[in-house]
């Protein structure tokens, strides 16, 4: 988002509404037009399609304790249907251009961590526990409350380090950088390539469309994103039926032999929301809910907070609007979530696309949920976008998104090394939440050994304390023999 855009720089007097519509998300009033909007729409579906991908095999190459499998055309189903459906709500409800889907994390969580220990029913049970105990603290305040004790600076910082995170997961996705194989037996833990150098045609497309992506944002060019995700889709629907390409990964850019199919709900409502309590031993449950929780909520945060930034939405005061209304939606996301089989929904940072485009209102996310609801019919069309055209746009939101550095006085250390341990851990680790846990301990470890403890809001205090068993969760499970 070029500065131009941010509320702060904009006049003061709004344009009046031009319709009911333009009123009710404020469209005008926000800076917006309804071409950005829908720009912002797509670019952010086209962002985040890979889900629909990814969520399938994640959930459906696991077993759970029985040696049961969940059916990938179900799980497809129910992954674009909690996306349409979330997505929308938090639109008209939150007014925020900030979609929803399966969390990538969590859904590894519960895939691998959580369904072999009971059947995929009481797993998913335990998801919508999850969300169920999360609505209940934005109902006490209590979560609302969190995100407004964070200072200013460190809110920069997370934003900071979501940009560099969903930058990474861009190069990462697209094949740019790779991890190195522990049988390499080097300390180097990422590379150039699969190899140390670039090679094959996907990995040019992502090249060229990371040089044209940023090239048009430098021209301030309307609708850049997006321009460049259909130019780079195109060429590699073109790249792929001229040229012999191994591998495209997750999505291979080949015209489908059909347009539209039948959407398959048999997963939905299949969850024991006490089932797992039979299975397994009663800390073992409530630690298993109690990390599902503290990554929900934390993603959720830090998520929220970076893209309200970055959007310019931000009130005078560091505060999101309609917080409350917004955290709600979350926490029944991930209700859901659970209730599909789809695994715990929430907030995606890949929303940050659609508001590079110019996003700044839910009504962009009625174009957003509305793909995903073709999808539900279109997902032969709908996934023919490869990551190596969408993941420029990762790269060049996560610039974006690293001007609010500007925001954190590095003069003062108090503030400057949590900040930096939060901009760091996030892509280091590939956790948001591990990189607000980070800073959060730091800042309330420095600030007693400044002799400035009271200065820390209570709820640090206590968020702290969480994040410390967060971190220490594997000896503590070894030390009441859950593991």
């Amino acid at each position: 988002m070029s500065e131009p855009q941010k509320v702060a720089d904009r006049p003061g007097a709004a344009p009046p509404a031009a319709n009911s519509v333009d009123g009710f998300f404020k469209i005008s009033e926000r800076g917006s037009t309804f071409a950005r909007e829908v720009r912002g729409g797509f670019a952010t579906f086209f962002t985040m399609a890979y889900i629909l991908v990814l969520n399938p095999i994640i959930l459906g190459s696991a077993k759970d304790k029985f040696g049961h499998q969940l059916d990938s055309v179900q799980l497809v189903t129910a992954t674009a249907l909690v996306a349409a459906v979330m997505t929308i709500i938090m639109g008209v409800g939150g007014n925020l251009p900030l979609a929803l889907a399966a969390g990538l994390g969590l859904n590894a969580v519960v895939a691998f961590q959580i369904a072999p220990l009971m059947s995929w029913d009481d797993a998913m049970g335990l998801v919508v526990l999850e969300g169920l105990v999360i609505c209940v603290l934005v109902v006490t305040g209590l979560r609302e409350a969190i995100m407004h004790a964070i200072p200013g600076p460190l809110k920069a910082a997370i934003g900071v380090g979501i940009g560099l995170f969903i930058a990474f997961i861009g190069f990462v996705d697209a094949g740019f950088v790779s991890r190195i194989p522990d049988a390499a037996n080097t300390t180097v833990p990422v590379q150039l390539g699969g190899t140390g150098s670039l090679s094959g045609w996907p990995v040019l497309v992502f090249c060229l469309g990371v040089l044209l992506t940023i090239g048009l944002i430098a021209r301030k060019v309307r609708g850049a994103i997006l321009i460049s995700i259909v130019t780079m889709t195109l060429l590699a629907l073109i790249i792929n039926s001229v040229a012999d390409v191994k591998s495209w990964g997750l999505t291979t850019p080949a015209w489908p032999d059909k347009i539209a199919d039948t959407p398959d709900f048999g997963l939905i409502g299949h969850f024991s929301l006490f089932g797992a309590f039979g299975e397994t031993t009663v800390i073992t449950v409530v630690l298993l809910i109690f990390t599902l929780i503290l990554s929900d909520f934390f993603d959720t945060m830090g998520t929220v907070v970076g893209i309200t930034a970055e959007a310019g939405l931000l009130d005078e005061e560091g505060k999101v609007p309609n917080l409350g209304r917004v955290l709600l939606i979350d926490g029944a996301a991930a209700v859901a979530g659970g209730a599909s089989s789809s695994s715990s929904a929430t907030a995606y940072i890949e929303s940050a696309a659609g508001v590079g485009e110019g996003a700044r209102t839910g009504f962009a996310n009625l174009i957003t949920g509305g793909l995903f609801a073709c999808a539900l019919f279109l997902t032969p069309i709908l996934t023919i976008v490869p990551m190596q055209a969408a993941a420029p746009a990762l790269v060049a939101v996560g610039f974006l998104m690293m001007t609010q550095v500007k925001h954190i006085d590095w003069d003062k250390y108090e503030i400057a090394i949590p900040a930096f341990l939060t901009i760091a851990v996030m892509p280091f680790t590939y956790s948001i939440t591990n990189g607000i846990g980070a800073g959060f301990l730091a800042y309330v470890l420095i600030k007693a050994v400044l002799g400035k403890a009271k200065e820390v809001h209570w709820l640090l205090w206590g968020t702290s304390a969480l994040f410390l068993i967060y971190f220490a969760i594997d000896p503590i499970e070894q030390l009441f023999g859950t593991k």
